[in-house]
């Protein structure tokens, strides 16, 4: 299989987790203007899963180091595959919410309150799970982006764009998301080897442990399968709108519909995979928030591409500036936090 050797290869694989997971979403925007983002979400979860197979069977199966996925499958415990898979199970809901959040309220809020908390909850919960890392920096760090998010947040809030109720609802839904969000990335790290490199030749242990590539798999797995119950229970009891009908994903769905939610769940879990790969050398904890400075560039595209605070005041103005200079900060403060 392949792995990452060096410190600065795994921050360089992290800021490709950061560009996937912050940019995902897009594809959301633009289906979402054709048919409702629960359909959109059934082609995403195929698209997750279809990207971790085929890393399985090329980088995850190719290369002199540790051992092929098929391999890996053969020795893995089953604790730990459901252990991985369960994170998918729990990522799911909390993405779910996050993707009805970004429906209601938008990128730049939905992504620095929802993915920003994520990233806070993520750092405590892996970094207890593994004990890795600089404690101060890491806490300097997520208090810069707390910072962040509480003035994203205020910016919404001072916008006071659409109904008031739906306002609060999209916050209320954006929260949800990002408690849950924050549990999700423990289960997957708990469940994988360590991998270390013993007079030049890679050392996985213990036994019975995944190597990140079959713990992307079973994540994925977790993922689509619980979607036939947390995405229904969306359809059936949306936030907002009317029930959407089963059928509506065959007669007006076409194949560029389809095609780009595919291509979202794949921008995704390539980001994912990445993040989990360079978990071996960066450390679980910084990875994982390194990887949810998406929260930036999220804000990014909503505030600039999309214009969601389009015709905001002043005051408006300043809080996101300061929001974006806060996230940099405490994403500076994560990558020092190794070195």
């Amino acid at each position: 299989m392949q792995i990452v050797n060096s410190y600065p290869a795994a921050v360089v694989f992290c800021i490709i987790t950061m560009l996937c997971w912050g940019s995902w979403a897009n594809t959301q925007k633009l289906a979402s203007k054709e048919w409702r983002f629960q359909l959109f979400y059934w082609d995403y979860a195929i698209g997750v899963l279809l990207l971790s197979l085929i890393l399985a069977f090329t980088m995850g199966s190719t290369g002199a180091e540790g051992r092929g996925f098929l391999a890996d499958l053969k020795q893995a415990d089953n604790q730990w595959l459901w252990s991985a898979f369960v994170g998918g199970v729990i990522f799911n809901l909390s993405n779910i919410l996050l993707v009805a959040a970004i429906d209601i309220a938008g990128l730049a809020v939905a992504f620095p309150v929802g993915v920003g908390l994520a990233l806070v909850l993520g750092v405590i919960t892996t970094y207890f799970s593994n004990r890795e890392g600089n404690v101060p920096m890491l806490a300097a760090g997520v208090a810069c982006i707390m910072v962040a998010i509480i003035l994203d947040a205020l910016a919404y809030k001072k916008m006071g764009s659409g109904e008031k109720k739906l306002q609060s609802k999209g916050i209320i839904i954006t929260i949800a998301a990002g408690l849950l969000m924050g549990l999700f990335y423990s289960f997957v790290a708990k469940s994988m080897c360590n991998i270390n490199i013993v007079n030049g030749a890679t050392v996985l242990s213990p036994e019975g442990k995944l190597t990140p590539y079959t713990a992307v798999v079973f994540f994925s797995l977790g993922l689509l399968l619980s979607n036939f119950i947390w995405n229904t229970l969306m359809m059936v009891k949306p936030f907002s709108g009317s029930p959407v009908p089963f059928g509506d994903y065959f007669t007006k769905g076409n194949l560029r519909l389809h095609a780009v939610g595919i291509l979202g769940g794949m921008i995704w879990n390539l980001g994912m995979s990445f993040n989990i790969i360079a978990s071996s050398k960066a450390g679980a904890a910084l990875a994982y928030g390194l990887g949810q400075g998406a929260t930036l560039v999220g804000a990014f595209w909503g505030v600039f591409i999309w214009k969601e605070f389009k015709g905001a005041s002043p005051k408006v103005n300043q809080l996101l500036a300061a929001m974006f200079v806060f996230y940099l900060l405490g994403l500076g403060i994560l990558i020092v936090s190794k070195l």
